[in-house]
């Protein structure tokens, strides 16, 4: 796991940009740095190091007969067998000579893979990746970012000029991106707390999509376009009537080898376990594959209603974990607060716990963990996914004149005033209740209306949502998730938190092998009656019931209390700086944070953390605007 950056398209000396875009992301690789300078490119990597320690690993990595260079962050789990393939020769096939490799690393397997395949080496790939390959013959550059999104992978052109980079404050240190707010984009994050790929925060500053490539030719950047080689949207259906019990056999079988090839390091790694199913179910796992203690981190609260560490301590005693509890106190986050803000590279309303948690991993001497994230999304975890079901088949109902769809819904707020009040009304007004038109609903942080009135300038950019209806209800849900909440908020806040201290964080639930398989599965195979139905049933044996049948309570913090106690100074500080730049409406942003103090359920923590956020990062970082 790494930072790269580059820059291609100027026949000026670059050497001082990419300094500055190396140091603005050597978190993510303290163990060496590299550059490469040729004519117009110019590229620059910082290592962490957990395959093949050796200097034999460090890049840019240069394949045998000089041709390409490479820079790349994330690790390839299948390098081996694929190693094997490209040291054959094929015959009859002039490109399918054997590769002589000269290191141990997945990266060199990277640079024979695109030797032989071109672009099409992707679909051989299984892993978590955003890579860079110069081409010194064909003078063309190619990027490219994982199927689900692990790997965060920026970029910004202007015609002339096209520079990429791991993090965004990468390429805002090179001294060629300007620093401005992309006010176009400030609706999307209002109303789900991050702005969606390919757009970020920062105007004209665009992320790679997840399961694409773009291939740049030196004298022919006018654009960027990006090629998709992967979508959950093309995964197929599985028409053929198995058996449940088959499926789970099938399940078990995935996950388990998801995990095993996740546990290929040369360094010290462990696992973040909260007590949940899915953590614990990769915990458990982890054990019955290792022959040494799994390295196990939790985080504890004084209150008890947040706490599941009582879970954790349980699934550690029972795998005989070396277990390692964080016990967080409100004056130990409160000193860690301002560091972690500083990590976030992009604003967003979630990632603290992961910072912490990261740290605390670190400083026990691991580099790489595990971790349970995508389980929820992937097994119909979250209770959306049942009130999604319920509306999409209660569609006829939207047939009806509206002032009667309605007329519950404003009975209902008439007695509740609350923001599940504003949601119910907001659905109940739909054109018709299919998966696209309610998900963002459900989903959203604050709701649109409510978002375009905190704003005092016309934002557009609102992500397209579409999924394949030849997939059952559930599967459409869990296309969603995969595509939108999983990689522009809860991969990107982990990537940023976890790679602040320079930990590598991998993710079982995410294998795209499984995830295609389940994705293509019908619902009666996955539907939740108990919770995580196929997942439980696919690893029985495994967790306890007191685990399985627990209430959910889920990774995160006492915000609320928190806020309005010994935050209360900072969060209001922010509020009002955030009222007064001229893209937001002073009254009504300032009126949001006095019906949050007021404590009457109007207004959650949820509608007002994010915007604290995305000032003080706007601050912190002297955007524009």
């Amino acid at each position: 796991m790494c930072g790269i950056c580059g820059i291609l398209g100027s026949t000026a000396d670059n050497s001082g940009s990419i300094s500055r875009m190396l140091k603005a992301i050597a978190h993510r690789g303290p163990d060496n740095e590299g550059t490469f300078f040729e004519g117009q490119i110019s590229l620059g990597h910082r290592r962490l190091s957990i395959i093949d320690l050796s200097k034999n690993g460090n890049q840019p990595m240069f394949s045998a007969d000089g041709r390409l260079a490479i820079i790349y962050n994330g690790e390839l789990y299948n390098y081996k067998s694929l190693r094997l393939e490209l040291q054959r020769t094929q015959a009859g096939d002039a490109g399918a000579r054997a590769y002589p490799f000269q290191t141990q690393s997945d990266t060199e397997v990277i640079l024979a893979a695109y030797l032989r395949w071109g672009p099409e080496c992707l679909k051989y790939f299984n892993g978590m990746y955003a890579m860079a390959i110069w081409d010194k013959e064909k003078k063309e550059l190619f990027i490219a970012r994982d199927r689900l999104g692990i790997k965060p992978l920026y970029y910004w052109h202007d015609g002339k000029t096209f520079a990429f980079a791991s993090e965004i404050r990468a390429l805002l240190k090179s001294g060629l991106v300007p620093k401005k707010l992309n006010t176009t984009a400030l609706q999307d994050y209002v109303t789900t707390q991050t702005v969606h790929a390919p757009y970020t925060i920062i105007e004209n500053v665009k992320m790679l999509l997840p399961g694409h490539y773009t291939v740049i030719k030196e004298n022919e950047i006018t654009a960027a376009k990006q090629t998709k080689y992967w979508s959950l949207h093309d995964i197929p259906n599985r028409q053929e009537d198995m058996p449940y019990e088959e499926t789970c056999k099938r399940v078990n079988h995935l996950l388990y080898d998801a995990v095993e090839m996740r546990l290929v390091a040369d360094v010290p790694f462990g696992a973040f376990l909260s007590g949940g199913i899915d953590s614990s179910i990769i915990v458990a796992m982890m054990s019955r594959l290792m022959t040494q203690k799994v390295k196990t981190f939790s985080v504890s609260f004084e209150e008890d209603k947040f706490d599941e560490a009582p879970y954790a301590r349980q699934i550690a005693k029972q795998y005989n974990t070396e277990h390692h509890e964080i016990n967080l106190s409100l004056k130990l986050f409160l000193s860690k607060l301002p560091e972690a803000l500083s990590a976030l590279d992009h604003p967003g309303g979630d990632g603290m716990n992961s910072y912490v948690v990261s740290e605390a991993t670190k400083k026990e001497g691991i580099k790489m963990a595990l971790s349970g994230l995508g389980g929820d999304e992937l097994f119909a975890g979250y209770p959306l996914f049942k009130r999604l079901d319920k509306l999409n088949k209660m569609n006829w109902v939207t047939g009806f004149p509206k002032p009667i769809t309605a007329l519950p819904a404003h009975v209902y707020k008439l007695f509740n005033n609350t923001a599940a009040a504003d949601k119910l009304l907001e659905l109940m007004n739909l054109p018709d209740w299919n998966i696209e038109t309610t998900y963002p609903v459900i989903r959203a942080t604050i709701p649109v209306s409510e978002a375009s009135k905190l704003l005092s300038v016309n934002s557009s950019i609102q992500k397209e949502l579409y999924t394949n209806h030849r997939h059952d209800t559930l599967s459409q849900i869990s296309e969603l998730e995969l595509s939108n909440y999983i990689p522009d908020v809860l991969l990107r806040d982990a990537d940023q938190m976890s790679m602040a201290h320079a930990l590598e964080l991998r993710v079982p639930f995410l294998d795209y092998k499984l995830v295609e398989y389940v994705i293509g599965l019908k619902d009666d195979a996955k539907y939740p009656t108990t919770p995580k139905k196929l997942l439980v049933d696919a690893t029985k044996g495994l967790l306890p019931d007191n685990i399985v049948n627990r209430t959910k309570m889920g990774f995160t913090f006492p915000w609320a209390e928190w806020m309005r106690g010994e935050l209360k100074t900072f969060c209001e500080g922010n509020m009002i700086g955030l009222s007064m730049r001229p893209q937001f409406n002073k009254d009504n942003v300032q009126y949001l944070w006095k019906s949050f103090l007021s404590n009457s359920g109007k207004t959650p923590w949820s509608k007002i953390w994010h915007l604290v956020v995305l000032e003080n990062w706007l601050k912190e970082n002297e955007i524009d605007g």
